[in-house]
């Protein structure tokens, strides 16, 4: 398995997928591992994805300072990844709780960028939590899996064991994608196994509004264009989200890929590959 040192000299592990112009793709959760993503819907039929794997995820140690689960730290991580693949360049993909980590990139290191998609992002570092994935969630209550589900979002909520949380998130499963058929079945019964509640817990340290305020002030001179891609049934994240994330750039646009959830290239792998290799089509 390929490895890289980081900046502080720990050897993380990273996987590539595919051939073609390079495409690094950063898993979200926080804290989960890589193997989520796949091959993005068949994105490595186009590009080769370069997918690393947080510290404490898949492949990649423990850390040894809490302080480097932080999405700031994690960042740099991927700045060490840059420099081992001796690239001067690169796009970036990021999914989830990574599109945090990529925008940390973006602002300490926009010269190394040529463009990044930012898929099903959340926008707590906007600072707002929008309501609309609870809206787009109700909506759903006819379907029949909504009443487990719902149920294990409500125990989810309170304090719960940690050997609990693996089978409540199995239930919980359904509301992320915009049908339960078979692909998203199997896709969703890794999840429980891929997340490690100790970089979970640890990505958002640390990072006071202070910081947060500078980051996005360092957002607005970010040259490269940004494509923020939202399922329209993603009651995770919602729609506003992706709309505020792209709004913090001066080149950024949002698109909502129709019948689609928070994982867009499980639901409609042919739409989700067109949207991003259409968009990087079009960059530098």
């Amino acid at each position: 398995m390929p490895h890289y040192r980081s900046y502080d000299d720990a050897e993380l592990h990273y996987t590539e997928l595919g051939s073609g112009p390079p495409l690094l793709c950063l898993a979200g959760g926080p804290g989960r591992g890589s193997a989520y993503l796949g091959d993005l819907g068949g994105l490595s039929a186009e590009y080769r994805l370069i997918v690393p794997d947080s510290r404490g995820t898949g492949g990649s140690p423990a850390a040894s300072d809490p302080a480097r689960y932080a999405f700031p730290a994690v960042a740099e991580d991927v700045e060490s990844l840059r420099e081992h693949l001796g690239l001067e360049r690169w796009p970036v993909l990021a999914h989830d709780a990574g599109a945090a980590t990529a925008q940390a990139y973006a602002a300490a290191h926009p010269q190394h960028l040529t463009a990044m998609v930012l898929v099903g992002p959340g926008s707590r570092l906007q600072g707002e939590l929008p309501e609309d994935a609870r809206e787009i969630f109700a909506s759903r209550r006819s379907e029949p899996w909504w009443p487990d589900a719902a149920e294990a979002v409500r125990l989810l909520s309170a304090p719960v064991s940690m050997e609990d949380v693996p089978g409540l998130l199995l239930r919980a499963a359904p509301m992320g994608y915009a049908r339960w058929e078979a692909p998203q079945r199997a896709h969703a019964r890794a999840e429980g196994e891929q997340i490690n509640p100790v970089p979970r817990a640890g990505f958002w340290q640390g990072v006071d509004d202070h910081a947060r305020r500078a980051l996005l002030e360092r957002l607005r001179e970010v040259e490269c264009p940004v494509l923020v891609l939202t399922g329209e049934l993603d009651a995770l994240s919602g729609l506003r989200a992706g709309r505020l994330v792209a709004e913090s750039f001066p080149k950024g646009a949002a698109r909502t890929l129709p019948v689609t959830g928070h994982y867009p290239w499980v639901d409609d792998p042919e739409a989700f590959r067109t949207a991003v290799t259409e968009f990087l089509a079009t960059t530098p």
